[in-house]
């Protein structure tokens, strides 16, 4: 679970980064499987669809697709790489402190 408004791009940017750091490419528009062609370039796939807050990166393609690939110019930082990596690893939502309580209080837990 991710809060989107802060974190959706970040993963977006970490997930279509995995595959150029771990050695497997040397850019992300390489990787078969991955939905930068679409986001970055525009090219069409089925299994894609647009998320609103990317949508919202820019109301002209155009420029959408060149702020998104501006996105990916600078590495993500170590911060955010622990905070997904803690995330994923511990099966627990990506947010900041107010996102988490949310979601605790939504689920009735209390970690």
């Amino acid at each position: 679970m991710v809060d989107a408004e802060n974190y959706l791009l970040t993963c977006y940017r970490y997930i279509e980064l995995n595959p150029v750091v771990a050695g497997m490419v040397n850019t992300p528009e390489e990787y078969r499987w991955s939905s930068y062609p679409c986001n970055a370039w525009d090219k069409y796939d089925e299994l894609v669809t647009a998320h609103e807050l990317y949508l919202r990166v820019a109301t002209v393609v155009d420029e959408r697709q060149r702020n998104y690939r501006e996105l990916f110019r600078v590495a993500l930082s170590e911060v955010d790489v622990h905070q997904i990596r803690q995330s994923l690893h511990r099966n627990y939502p990506l947010g900041n402190d107010r996102f988490k309580a949310q979601i605790e209080l939504a689920l009735g837990e209390d970690r």
